[in-house]
């Protein structure tokens, strides 16, 4: 056996056949090109253009195999699988009414975006329409300013897209919505009952600068900052209701990644109202235990857990039990998430110490 029959047996073992086939795709599109005699193109720094993109009908470019590149002076830059099919080609430039400029792709480069751009138009396609936010944002001074994102026929995909998360998260009743960068797409999961959910179809990731500026520019965080954590915060009024969001912003190897906090208090107050440890699930010598310490005129009692495994309902449940009119409880908290009645609670306020 050769040196080299050696090295694609190795390759394939460990998972390289895919690499091995990527090779013999560029080879014959390269071989083709010059057949033909039109430029080559291995599409290494290919970027959609999003206006461009969308002019055509994904199901049209994967019929004929092809990608918009560019159009300049009423002529239009593709680079296509297999241009040698004239009347694939004469029929293309009839149906897209310009001329073609065409360069010679990989086959399975080609497919690989196309397909990707379908799930993606797809998802971008069902983002709510006709769903109304408003911003809030809050002076120095403690006054609200109102700023009103009208999700309209001509509002940009990628804003119809955020809210349309946002919005999706607080109909499922998510705690946390988390907005994953991959290699080469885009994750979007919501945390639910301390779970996470994919919450839709993979976005393309040539999207992904733009959905995490968007939440950047609610959050009032710096767009131009990249290399290092950012923490924010906003507020939407939907419903008759005002939500808070906590946005964390962390990059990564391949890219930024967004967390959401969903803190939607005037709901969750209507259920508070009625909370305490009988409604927990707590077993019975855990709750009788947790009673006695809870009501012990000094010492400490710690709560701790992973992230949505009911830390903040078991405290305020804790509260509920304790209240009352002969004591006075204070609670400091980042941030008050839920008002309760007859207890005294301060926000902690970063900017003023």
């Amino acid at each position: 056996m050769s040196e080299t029959s050696k090295l694609e047996d190795t390759l394939v073992l460990l998972g390289g056949d895919a690499a091995i086939r990527e090779q013999e795709d560029l080879k014959q599109a390269r071989a083709l090109a010059e057949q033909l005699g039109l430029p080559f193109d291995p599409l290494d720094e290919f970027h959609v253009d999003p206006d461009l993109f969308r002019t055509f009908p994904v199901e049209l470019m994967l019929r004929y195999q092809f990608l918009p590149m560019e159009e300049r002076n009423g002529m239009l830059r593709v680079v296509m699988a297999d241009p040698s099919n004239v009347v694939d080609v004469n029929q293309l430039e009839t149906m897209l009414a310009k001329p073609l400029e065409i360069a010679v792709g990989p086959k399975r480069k080609i497919s690989d975006i196309l397909e990707k751009s379908e799930s993606t138009q797809r998802v971008l396609d069902e983002a709510t329409e006709g769903f109304r936010l408003q911003l809030v944002q809050e002076a120095e001074d403690g006054e609200e300013v109102l700023s009103i994102d009208r999700i309209t026929a001509d509002a940009s995909p990628i804003i119809r897209l955020v809210d349309s998360i946002l919005f999706n998260a607080i109909q499922r009743r998510a705690s946390d919505i988390h907005i994953e960068t991959q290699d080469r797409e885009v994750v979007v999961k919501y945390r639910i009952d301390g779970v996470l959910y994919q919450a839709m179809e993979p976005i393309d990731k040539q999207h992904h600068s733009t959905i995490i500026s968007r939440i950047k520019v609610m959050s009032e965080l710096d767009i131009a900052e990249k290399r290092i954590p950012q923490d924010g915060r906003f507020k939407v009024r939907f419903s008759g209701r005002t939500i808070d969001f906590r946005v964390s912003i962390m990059p990564t190897v391949h890219g930024e990644d967004a967390v959401i906090r969903i803190l939607d208090k005037e709901s969750a107050n209507q259920e508070f109202r009625t909370l305490n440890l009988d409604v927990l699930g707590l077993d019975p010598d855990t709750k009788r235990k947790l009673r006695r310490y809870i009501r012990e005129p000094y010492g400490m009692v710690l709560v701790t857990g992973p992230t949505g495994s009911g830390k903040t309902t078991t405290l305020y449940a804790c509260l509920s039990e304790i209240v009352s009119t002969e004591d006075k409880i204070i609670t400091i908290e980042d941030p008050v998430e839920y008002q309760l009645k007859g207890i005294t609670q301060i926000p902690v306020n970063e900017k003023k110490g």
